[in-house]
């Protein structure tokens, strides 16, 4: 793997995260449209906070996302807001679909592996 440090006033740093999103109850939800639009998401949102987004992947009922980021963000914001901006955003753009699977407004499941 290439060194892609991150240097920020007199601190450099490469620190990467595989964080794994599983859908509430481990539903088969996404299709190949959504995974695509989730990895667009995923990717403005990281860039908000500075990091930057190194590889995603995706399956019917989770994704992977590896990430880096600076030692200056708090990673558990991060990961919430990750997860609500995702869940809003897809259950707006996907509404029909997600229909099927969840009546209340959840999508992503409390576990994170």
């Amino acid at each position: 793997m290439k060194n892609d440090f991150v240097s920020k006033g007199r601190s450099v740093s490469d620190l990467k995260v595989h964080l794994v999103l599983v859908t509430k109850y481990q539903r088969k939800a996404f299709t190949s449209e959504m995974l695509s639009r989730l990895n667009t998401v995923m990717e403005e949102l990281l860039e908000k906070w500075d990091c930057k987004l190194v590889e995603f992947n995706g399956e019917e009922d989770h994704i992977h996302l590896l990430f880096q980021y600076h030692p200056d963000v708090e990673l558990s914001k991060l990961v919430n807001n990750l997860k609500s901006v995702s869940s809003r955003k897809l259950r707006q753009e996907f509404a029909e679909h997600l229909e099927k699977f969840y009546w209340k407004d959840v999508f992503w499941s409390g576990r994170i592996l």
